[in-house]
């Protein structure tokens, strides 16, 4: 292709030799990723034999929608080392890819979260579209779970160390699905406005309830921790059906208050326990929402921390009743 006799071509004869266009080759140019190897005396551009490979790899990484501030820390790679085919491009081509890769599942999280939103939209009534629309219109897609951790932190006690913190809302922030069915993207957008109504959100009328409020730096997190264990156990009796019962996961929710209390778990405490529970503030609608976010269409609901304290506290309520009423308050230091 380099008929003249220095070996050098024009930007015309670069350009067909790769089969793209002039303005193409001059964009590159001028963003200095295919340098000139000289100008001619009329001032027209002039590449050398490297300028083939070098805009044939410019051309190959951009065909994979790599960003031109990539393509230039790859170039430059390959120039330092050498490698003018880049037949050993390393870490900046190996950091370009997974970054792009990571941005196209971002990208198709978002379209199938917009599918799921856009059916959602078509198959209501026409009537309520514009509300419809509203709603779902308030999340992001794909849709991010921050507003979910931002209550959940207004509402944990102010002294919980942040790795029970982290642990907590792993539990409690559900994560979108993958490839969403209209019937989730609708309680995703419906927990989201819960989470974010005015006046402070749903936590504003749903404080830290009585039996959490207990004195030390240590004590909410070994409460929760102990709740924690104590819903899995919980969680694995709701997926098999089985009705409230005493048990293990029963055994370890009344311990978890009673190691924080600093008390025994004895039949009193059961009662007073129960009866502490029964006056607690609830968010049930968050947790509704949160299993019909992460439930499949037409199949069981999965368990989530409420449903699971739910269930906990049925057997607890059956077992105080019982053994019968009475018995000494444990000691709870309001927090």
């Amino acid at each position: 292709m380099f008929s003249s006799h220095d070996g050098l071509c024009t930007i015309g004869e670069l350009a067909e030799h790769l089969g793209v266009s002039v303005k193409t080759v001059r964009f590159y140019s001028d963003r200095g990723l295919l340098p000139e190897a000289s100008r001619s005396a009329g001032g027209h551009r002039r590449y050398g034999p490297d300028a083939v490979q070098r805009l044939g790899m410019i051309r190959s990484l951009r065909g994979l929608d790599l960003p031109l501030p990539d393509v230039r820390r790859i170039l430059d790679e390959l120039d330092a080392r050498g490698d003018r085919e880049g037949a050993g491009a390393g870490g900046a081509l190996e950091d370009a890819v997974a970054g792009r890769l990571r941005g196209l599942g971002s990208e198709r999280a978002a379209l199938r979260w917009r599918e799921a939103a856009l059916r959602l939209v078509q198959e209501c009534p026409a009537a309520e579209r514009p509300a419809r629309l509203r709603l779902v219109g308030a999340v992001a897609a794909p849709p991010s779970t921050a507003p979910l951790a931002r209550f959940w932190r207004a509402w944990l006690p102010p002294r919980m160390p942040a790795r029970s913190v982290t642990a907590f809302l792993e539990a409690a922030v559900p994560a979108p699905p993958d490839d969403p069915r209209p019937a989730q993207v609708l309680a995703f957008a419906r927990l989201h406005a819960f989470v974010t109504r005015p006046c402070g959100g749903a936590g504003a009328d749903a404080g830290q309830p009585r039996a959490h409020g207990v004195a030390g730096a240590r004590a909410p997190a070994v409460l929760y921790a102990g709740l924690a264990e104590a819903y899995d156990l919980a969680g694995a009796e709701l997926r098999r059906g089985a009705a409230p019962a005493p048990g293990e996961a029963l055994d370890g929710f009344v311990d978890a208050y009673a190691s924080t209390y600093g008390t025994r778990d004895t039949p009193a405490f059961r009662r007073v326990l129960a009866e502490r529970l029964a006056d607690d503030p609830r968010i049930d609608r968050y947790w509704e929402l949160t299993a019909a976010v992460i439930s499949a269409p037409g199949g069981p609901p999965e368990p989530t921390p409420g449903s699971a304290h739910d269930w906990l506290f049925a057997a607890l309520e059956e077992q105080s009743r019982a053994t019968g009423h009475g018995g000494a308050r444990p000691p709870v230091t309001s927090a």
